[in-house]
């Protein structure tokens, strides 16, 4: 009785370890740059979203947010949703969604004084944990220059974990032109920091080749 006892234990501790699936749905956060001359890109990030808005389907999440002096903040959240079950209402979803970026990119006039590259980075990780989904995403759509206002803190480890993060149309500087070490020292820089903090780097300068951005369900 005593062996019964213990086997029965043994395949009910195998089964529980089994565990639920790995959720299937996926969640996007957009970071767009609004500093200085990269205010000009920002029709380029439409398009971006444009092609992830017909991507994603009913589960997953989407958010697009400005990186600007101080991104560590839910004001800087342009838009954000997770698309219903009812294909009707998900569509109605995707709809307000790009209305709601259209709005805010043609009503920049200026850019930014600072870029606040980590602060929104932050942000983007906070709002994709809690969608709790199986693929997690945080597209940076920025030349990669961090530029912070006197006083703000931003030197220290960022926590990435199972998060891929895709830098998207990184634009050469002026400088970069005189030195391109200054260029790859600056994507080295942030691979080191996403690949530390446990997330996954990739670099998509040819926005032509979207249909390799997010994995297909």
């Amino acid at each position: 009785m005593k062996i019964q006892l213990m086997s029965i234990s043994l395949v009910m501790a195998l089964l529980s370890g089994c565990g639920e699936p790995a959720p299937q749905n996926r969640a996007v956060y957009l970071l767009m740059d609004t500093s200085g001359t990269y205010t000009e890109e920002l029709e380029k990030a439409q398009s971006i979203m444009n092609y992830l808005l017909a991507t994603l389907d009913s589960g997953d999440s989407i958010a697009v947010a400005r990186i600007d002096s101080g991104s560590f903040s839910e004001k800087d959240i342009i838009a954000k949703t997770t698309l219903d079950e009812r294909p009707s209402t998900a569509n109605q979803q995707k709809r307000m969604f790009k209305q709601q970026l259209d709005s805010y990119v043609n009503g920049v006039t200026k850019g930014s004084r600072h870029t606040d590259i980590t602060g929104g980075l932050m942000q983007a990780t906070e709002f994709l944990n809690e969608t709790h989904a199986g693929e997690r995403y945080v597209l940076i759509f920025s030349d990669l220059e961090e530029d912070l206002a006197k006083g703000h803190v931003r030197d220290f480890p960022i926590e990435l974990t199972g998060i891929r993060v895709v830098a998207l149309n990184v634009t050469k500087l002026r400088t970069d032109n005189v030195d391109p070490r200054d260029y790859v020292h600056r994507l080295q820089n942030w691979e080191r920091r996403v690949v530390e903090g446990g997330g996954y780097w990739q670099v998509m300068n040819d926005l032509e080749r979207l249909d390799r951005l997010i994995a297909e369900r």
